[in-house]
């Protein structure tokens, strides 16, 4: 990405060479068809690198990503509720859909693809022979302060420094036969590394939002106190527990839980595992009448579980208490 110093180069490109690597081995069943590789970060610093070098606010930030960059990234879910956020939606509805979360993670993606484009500038300008007399990338004022309190990079104030200063006429740019790189070089590996590292961080935490929201809402209906009914056809025999599920986040001594949940839409998967036993449950809610609000009427759950000691039976529910308030 740096063009000169091949070194360096392959520094700042392991991360998300190593993740490219990840994504491409990762079976089939855990990736959409139409998934998108975080490799395209790349190609983002390179395509909006104008775009980039003009922000200096969370505001224009936002404007980009919502326009440009977030769809380019394959980031539409995030875009299009952003986009949408300041057309009417209640602040319970924001609330629920995590919005102020989502806008932070936006924001540091935005200062991080904006520092990464600034590391790389520099070093071009900093590490080649052929760079025109005179040239460095630059940074304004309100865009290093805007930077310098959305992102903490170990070199970042280091970077902006340097980039503060005027060029100097006496200064010749480094030989390319140079063993040892200037301190602005080798400041701008250190910041571009870290600046990918954000700027995967956060491009992961938007392309999971719509399911970490979907996970929200199926744990807040599981939530509450149910009388659970097992029957075991293995040995004809029945087992009443009383089960006590937490609000998202949380955690309970009331009863072991599963070591995996997945709740989505009616469909409840649990995975329960301790010393060497698995067992995996495939349950329903099951509302009564025709109201389907999906948290208050969803009075019942049934389905069936079987493990690795050979049991298997079905399995029937009853909400015995709700969720407790406030949650």
């Amino acid at each position: 990405m740096f063009g000169a110093a091949p070194s360096h180069r392959h520094a700042v490109s392991g991360l998300l060479t190593a993740v490219v690597a990840w994504w491409c081995l990762t079976p089939p069943a855990a990736l959409a068809a139409d998934e998108v590789s975080p490799a395209i970060l790349f190609d983002a610093v390179s395509t909006h690198a104008s775009q980039l070098a003009a922000l200096d606010s969370h505001a224009a930030a936002m404007t980009l990503f919502i326009s440009t960059v977030g769809p380019s990234l394959g980031l539409h879910d995030a875009a299009g509720i952003l986009s949408a956020k300041g057309k009417g939606l209640s602040p319970k509805v924001a609330q629920e859909l995590g919005l102020s979360e989502l806008s932070q993670s936006v924001h540091q993606l935005m200062a991080a693809l904006v520092v990464w484009q600034l590391a790389e500038s520099a070093y071009a300008a900093s590490s080649t022979t052929d760079a025109p007399s005179g040239a460095q990338a630059t940074s304004s004022h309100a865009q290093q302060e805007w930077l310098s309190s959305t992102v903490h990079f170990t070199g970042l104030p280091d970077l902006l420094k340097q980039l503060s200063r005027p060029p100097s006429p006496e200064t010749p740019p480094l030989p390319a036969s140079s063993a040892a790189p200037s301190d602005l070089v080798s400041v701008a590996v250190q910041v571009a590394r870290q600046a990918q590292q954000q700027a995967l961080a956060s491009w992961w935490s938007l392309h999971e939002w719509k399911n970490r929201i979907r996970q929200t809402r199926g744990l807040s209906r599981l939530c509450g106190t149910w009388q659970w009914i097992i029957h075991n056809h293995q040995n004809h025999q029945e087992q009443k527990l009383t089960m006590v599920f937490p609000p998202p986040g949380r955690t309970t001594t009331e009863n072991p839980l599963p070591v995996e949940t997945i709740v989505l839409g009616d469909s409840i998967y649990l995975r329960w595992e301790d010393r060497g036993f698995v067992q995996e449950d495939s349950l329903l809610f099951v509302t009564e009448g025709h109201k389907r609000d999906g948290v208050t009427d969803a009075m019942k759950i049934e389905g069936s579980f079987l493990n690795n000691r050979g049991a298997w039976g079905p399995i029937s529910a009853k909400r015995l208490a709700p969720c407790p308030s406030g949650s």
